[in-house]
C-alpha cells in the first residue's frame, strides 16, 4: 500500500470522526444555539478533512478538492450564523443553562442609545 494513499486514509478518517461527533452534540445539546454551534464546527472540520483524504489518495482531484473545501469554509459558518439570528428574531428561547446572551445585549444597548 502506497504512503499516499494510508495518510489520505487516516485523513478522511478523521474527518468521518469529527462528522460523528458533530452528529453526536447535535443529539446532547440543550437548545438550538448550542446544536448550531455543535454542527456547523465539527462539520465544517469533518468536510474539510474528509474532502483533503480524497484528494491526498487521489492527486488528481485535488483543485477540485481545493474549491470544495474553499466553499464549505465560506458557507458554513455564514449559513449557520444567519439560522442563529433568524431564530434569536423570532424568539426561540436560549437553554436555562445559558448564562449569557450577547445578541440580546447589544440590541438593548442600540436601543437605549436610540431614546
Amino acid at each position: 500500500m502506497e504512503i499516499r494513499t494510508l495518510i489520505g486514509s487516516i485523513v478522511t478518517l478523521l474527518g468521518s470522526i469529527f462528522i460523528f461527533l458533530g452528529a453526536l452534540g447535535i443529539v446532547r445539546m440543550p437548545d438550538l444555539y448550542n446544536r448550531l454551534q455543535t454542527g456547523t464546527k465539527a462539520s465544517t472540520l469533518g468536510t474539510i478533512l474528509s474532502i483533503a483524504g480524497i484528494a491526498i489518495i487521489n492527486l488528481t482531484w485535488a483543485g477540485k478538492a481545493f474549491i470544495l473545501i474553499s466553499f464549505v469554509i465560506i458557507t458554513n459558518p455564514v449559513s449557520s450564523h444567519t439560522l442563529a439570528r433568524a431564530a434569536h428574531h423570532i424568539g426561540i428561547t436560549l437553554s436555562k443553562k445559558t448564562v449569557i446572551d450577547k445578541l440580546s445585549e447589544s440590541e438593548s444597548e442600540e436601543k437605549k442609545k436610540e431614546k
